[in-house]
């Protein structure tokens, strides 16, 4: 009776206390528990690629509302302001021609930036952090003396604005 009473408490006790860590809903950073609405700013643009601070913004804006964490909204009725400056867009050879090394057939681009969210009542830093991202592309045509590198890479940088937002909203949104 008393060891049946013991394996009682015992699977009770696995059984129960296995969950005790689990919550429902979102988990936010711990300096962002208190955080509810968030308005993300355009992204200040240091390269000299137009159009990339809205580019990176708007796919900031839309992942974040996929995600769920966080409503999207102005800066009046927000309880944090995420800004980020895009310091960087590279571009670097990553495979050659087969029989001419000099001819670059495949890119690396990568992007560098950095954000800050910071709690618009009191102005305090609630979080800052440098992100990278990247992705690669292929020059196009057949004949690589006539093809144009730079029309691929355009095409080729909303891609990586994708990565670096996705990267920003799970830094954001999960702490990690």
């Amino acid at each position: 009776m008393r060891f049946t009473f013991s394996l009682f408490l015992a699977v009770l006790a696995v059984t129960f206390g296995g969950c005790a860590g689990y919550t429902v809903g979102p988990i936010k950073p711990r300096p962002m528990k208190q955080v509810r609405r968030v308005c993300v700013k355009n992204f200040k643009n240091d390269t000299l690629e137009p159009r990339m601070s809205a580019l990176l913004a708007n796919a900031v804006i839309r992942l974040m509302q996929q995600d769920g964490t966080y409503e999207i909204t102005d800066e009046a009725h927000a309880d944090a302001i995420l800004d980020g400056k895009l310091e960087q867009i590279q571009r670097r050879p990553a495979r050659s021609l087969r029989g001419n090394i000099l001819q670059t057939r495949e890119y690396l681009l990568t992007l560098r930036a950095n954000y800050t969210v910071t709690r618009t009542t009191t102005g305090t830093l609630l979080d800052r952090r440098n992100v990278n991202s990247s992705t690669s592309f292929y020059v196009s045509d057949a004949n690589l003396l006539t093809a144009d590198s730079n029309q691929n890479e355009r095409q080729a940088l909303p891609l990586a604005a994708e990565d670096m937002a996705s990267r920003i909203v799970s830094l954001v949104c999960e702490g990690w």
